[in-house]
């Protein structure tokens, strides 16, 4: 990885782009050091769609980037941090980026997350635990990714209160209010202590 002053990142997303949107953003109005270098998606979406539009390099892994396409990726375009925009495949972590995969999930890890707990899926269970009184809030975590889904070491959570009347799509916007203030300050804390 380069020690230069701004963050070289790949964008892995599987969806809207709207994690990539809210990046943008915030290296557009300087409250992120860093460079979008590359965008991977794990299957025609949106996002990639938006990353060209915009002029980022964008391409398509089918079904999930490989080892080897990873780190043919990340020493092509000078990467230094991975980040998982709403990516759903489980990553490789190859020696080349041990430690510079960063995740944004929608929930307050370890609790909701593994396999399959993605988005809306998330929202429901966490929705259907605090109906049963096991929880009063939500909110989001950014954590490095490892070798198992939602178990690497978490760098920030951000919270909000949740309520048994509301809906799975009200959950769902908070959560994601939550997110773009909690990936762009866990990115500069990373960023800031490499």
């Amino acid at each position: 990885m380069s020690n230069r002053a701004r963050a070289n990142l790949a964008v892995l997303l599987s969806g809207s782009g709207r994690t990539l949107d809210n990046l943008i953003e915030h290296i557009d109005r300087g409250q992120l050091d860093a460079k979008i270098a590359v965008v991977v998606g794990s299957r025609e979406c949106l996002g990639v769609e938006k990353a060209k539009a915009v002029g980022l390099p964008a391409m398509v892994c089918d079904g999930g980037i490989n080892a080897d396409e990873l780190d043919r990726i990340c020493d092509e375009y000078s990467i230094d941090w991975v980040v998982l925009a709403g990516y759903l495949k489980l990553v490789p972590i190859t020696d080349r980026v041990r430690g510079r995969v960063i995740n944004i999930h929608p929930a307050l890890l370890p609790d909701f997350g593994g396999k399959g707990m993605h988005g809306m899926h998330v929202h429901r269970a966490v929705l259907e635990a605090a109906r049963r009184g096991e929880i009063a809030e939500t909110g989001c975590t950014v954590h490095f990714a490892d070798d198992e889904f939602d178990q690497g070491k978490i760098i920030e959570q951000r919270r909000c209160p949740v309520s048994t009347d509301d809906s799975v799509e009200q959950i769902a916007a908070l959560v994601f209010d939550l997110e773009c203030e909690c990936l762009p300050s866990a990115l500069a804390q990373v960023f800031k202590s490499c």
